[in-house]
């Protein structure tokens, strides 16, 4: 997993808006801080689709550059966007579940048409990106 450094900027009665100083072209918005990394990660998703994305710049990097000092003294401030990235190999792992869990787990599966594995595997991207 990579985590991209981002831009976030708020100007008055608008939205915040999503930068990433390694990839000046991906940008993203959002009317709620809450909903920032998620709509910075579609951005990363898209933009992963079409180019690969870089290996990403350590925060000190991306804060000692002039350009971002800038931004954060005229009030922008600075995040982390999880990013996974998707491969088409598969890999078997072995997991071990308390057994109402288990049938907890598979039932949320089945009410979803999916497999145990595709819904264990949701759940954990969503994890992974709401953190």
């Amino acid at each position: 997993m990579k985590y991209f450094i981002a831009l976030v900027h708020k100007d008055e009665n608008s939205a915040f808006g999503i930068s990433f100083p390694d990839l000046p072209s991906v940008f993203s918005a959002a009317d709620v801080e809450d909903d920032l990394t998620a709509n910075a990660i579609e951005a990363l998703r898209l933009w992963a689709e079409d180019d690969a994305l870089p290996t990403p710049s350590s925060f000190e990097a991306v804060s000692s550059r002039a350009d971002v000092r800038e931004q954060l003294a005229a009030g922008a401030f600075l995040t982390r966007v999880p990013f996974i990235e998707d491969e088409t190999r598969i890999v078997r792992a072995n997991v071990t579940f308390e057994k109402g869990m288990l049938d907890a787990i598979d039932a949320a599966a089945k009410e979803r048409g999916l497999t145990r594995s595709a819904f264990l595997a949701s759940a954990a991207r969503k994890e992974i990106e709401a953190a």
